[in-house]
């Protein structure tokens, strides 16, 4: 992330918004669980609100820094702080009642680790576990602010059937004016 994205994720407008907008319609009325996996938290600014929701949080993240800000933050035995990759989570199998996944994925360096990333969410599901995420279009505006920084993006319009592919059901994909919201179950086993 660039300068700009880490200054803005870390900003109390960022997490105002992302506890009272966007979380909610993210999980649009499902409910966590009891362990959520949160992917790419950043400095945290849904990870208060994920606890809030389900007993449990793990928060895996990418960038050492992060990790230790983050971890230095939440002390409670109902958070654990990981450092990791989204593309290869090192959790065993049927672990968490559901994932979360806001502004990660276009952070994710090709669609090849992206898929990667999406067969992992669902290895790493209970069956009946629930996997929501939260992306921006591909546009000038998102490409200017990730000047300095990977940025991937991933339309709408492929989730359906990358996820499809991974396993999923149920696939609900929401799209506003400049992003969208993805809700996918791991359907119980056969």
């Amino acid at each position: 992330m660039n300068r700009f994205e880490n200054w803005f994720c870390g900003s109390s407008v960022w997490r105002f918004i992302t506890e009272r907008k966007l979380l909610p319609w993210i999980l649009s009325g499902h409910a966590l669980g009891d362990h959520v996996l949160e992917v790419g938290p950043g400095l945290g600014a849904t990870t208060d609100e994920l606890l809030r929701r389900a007993g449990r949080v793990t928060s895996l993240e990418y960038d050492p820094s992060f990790v230790s800000k983050l971890a230095a933050r939440h002390k409670s035995p109902q958070v654990t702080v990981v450092r990791g990759d989204a593309a290869t989570l090192p959790f065993p199998d049927h672990t968490f009642s559901s994932v979360v996944a806001v502004l990660v994925l276009h952070h994710l360096k090709s669609q090849e680790q992206q898929n990667a990333a999406f067969q992992e969410f669902h290895r790493v599901l209970r069956p009946g576990g629930m996997f929501f995420a939260f992306e921006i279009h591909d546009g000038w505006l998102q490409r200017a602010g990730h000047i300095r920084s990977t940025f991937v993006p991933i339309s709408a319009g492929s989730t359906f059937g990358r996820l499809t592919l991974a396993g999923f059901s149920r696939i609900a994909v929401d799209v506003e004016r400049t992003a969208f919201r993805v809700c996918a179950l791991r359907p119980a086993e056969a």
